[in-house]
């Protein structure tokens, strides 16, 4: 196993660079179990990928004029996903939400930050239960660590599963936007991600919009 280490200042520049890197450092493979089973996807055997400045705006990938690929991402779509992190509403058609998990726990880490202190490594967010692994497609957002230092909130997440091309990109954006309201409430200021995750992969319908995005030739 290749621990790969990528240290971006946004989360745009964290993407792009996933991009990038993953065609030189992950490997290939054809799914037997999980979401499009019977596809290919290359995948990092590990990525750690910190970032320094993830407020910065835009929050998502842009796409230059000219390089003829379809976003990734809206800011649109963010916000839908922000709804799924912060309530436990669920449609009929949806086995979770993570909002199931998170919403009671957000309210609690506030609290425990506002009203016990800074120092305290219990204000954890788990995601799921004993019962995920009998899902179809159980949660790929595991959990959410949290650490006040220096006077700002930094966010350290753990996906089990977690989709490069598009996913990376909703995902985190959605998670700093919940960090930020968290900041505001606790009375700090904003601080940096850092995710990790043993299946960050793009799958084969991709490849060639990753490669034309990102300039690569192969």
């Amino acid at each position: 196993m290749k621990i790969e280490f990528i240290q971006a200042r946004d989360l745009p520049d964290a993407w792009f660079q996933c991009v990038y890197n993953i065609f030189d450092k992950g490997f290939e493979y054809t799914i037997d179990r999980g979401s499009f089973k019977g596809h290919k996807r290359i995948e990092y055997d590990y990525m750690v990928v910190q970032i320094t400045h993830p407020a910065t705006r835009p929050l998502i990938p842009d796409i230059p004029p000219g390089c003829n690929v379809p976003p990734p991402t809206s800011m649109e779509y963010v916000e839908q996903y922000i709804e799924k992190l912060i309530t436990s509403r669920k449609d009929v058609h949806e086995a979770y939400t993570y909002g199931e998990d998170l919403e009671k726990q957000i309210d609690e880490v506030i609290r425990m930050y506002r009203e016990e202190g800074l120092n305290t490594n219990q204000a954890y967010m788990a995601v799921g239960n004993a019962s995920s692994i009998l899902l179809e497609d159980p949660q790929c957002l595991r959990g959410v660590d949290t650490r006040v230092r220096d006077g700002k909130l930094h966010f350290m997440l753990y996906f089990r599963s977690w989709d490069l091309w598009a996913g990376f990109p909703s995902n985190l954006a959605g998670l700093q936007l919940l960090k930020e309201y968290m900041a505001k409430e606790i009375g700090v200021e904003d601080g940096e991600i850092i995710a990790c995750s043993k299946g960050l992969h793009i799958y084969d319908y991709c490849w060639d919009l990753a490669k034309t995005r990102t300039g690569r030739t192969k």
